[in-house]
């Protein structure tokens, strides 16, 4: 069982302070990474940085956010690329399976009707819960799917395809960047883009329904892991969407958000060697 590094999407105050109380707790037992932890215990990988994402898919406004960065591996294993827009999991083939599945979970933050500016009604935080599936083809091409389910706010089902080309001098750093299909099914879509026709007689815009699912979006996403010393690093990434089809039509987006979906964050991380 392999389990990546994480850089997350959002992180919520308490799951940030949780985050520093893990990492206060290695450090009592933490050493500084070298040769001879080769073969004995775990390298731990935490740190954490500011983003910057909008507030909910189609806002034109943006909130700054905490981004965690978290891992942990066996000395001697290179650290596992993990791409920006990819949410907590792990495999259950092994890190050096060229094929891979395992679950995974992601984060969207709550959409409040004052972030919108209309009384288009509130979405809730969402925790999506599914499972992934990807093939690497040789060393540096990767191709990954994904499938959540909302727990809790939109409900609905949301799913990406991507695929990263990615290079690397094995721990020095890492590089990917990749284009991305955002899809999702009706339920999602009618959370974030429809406006019912009580909606839209409070607020002025016209009503819209989508008709069902399907792609939303398409972008890209790069992202960058450079170890600057024996223990430490800097991760940041940049990220694009742009939303297309029945969620490019809603009101919500052409009339008082954006099309244009742009992301980007970047952290300090230190890695330590614990003997468990």
């Amino acid at each position: 069982m392999a389990v990546e590094p994480t850089m997350t999407r959002y992180i919520r105050p308490n799951g940030f302070a949780a985050a520093a109380l893990a990492a206060a707790f290695f450090g009592l037992a933490a050493a500084p990474v070298s040769a001879q932890d080769a073969g004995s215990g775990h390298i731990v990988t935490i740190g954490a940085g500011p983003q910057v994402y909008p507030k909910y898919p189609g806002a034109d406004s943006y909130g700054l956010y905490p981004m965690f960065i978290g891992g942990i591996r066996r000395p001697g294993q290179p650290m596992p690329f993990s791409a920006p827009d990819q949410g907590f999991g792990f495999g259950l083939l092994g890190s050096d399976s060229p094929i891979d599945i395992g679950p995974v979970v992601s984060f969207q933050s709550k959409r409040e009707e004052q972030d919108v500016g209309a009384p288009v009604g509130d979405v809730g935080f969402t925790a999506e819960v599914g499972g992934f599936a990807q093939v690497w083809i040789g060393p540096n091409v990767r191709i990954r799917g994904d499938l959540r389910r909302g727990i809790g706010g939109h409900k609905g089902l949301i799913g990406d395809i991507g695929a990263d080309l990615v290079l690397r001098d094995r721990d020095r750093y890492i590089f990917s960047i990749g284009p991305r299909v955002r899809l999702s099914n009706g339920r999602y879509q009618d959370a974030y883009f429809r406006v019912t026709p009580a909606a839209a007689l409070a607020s002025g815009l016209p009503a819209y329904d989508p008709p069902g699912g399907g792609a939303h979006a398409i972008g890209v996403q790069s992202g960058l892991t450079w170890r600057t010393g024996r223990n430490w690093g800097l991760y940041g990434y940049a990220g694009y969407d742009r939303l297309i089809g029945d969620a490019a039509r809603s009101p919500i987006v052409r009339d008082l958000g954006s099309r244009d979906q742009f992301s980007g964050g970047i952290g300090l991380f230190y890695e330590f060697h614990v003997g468990l």
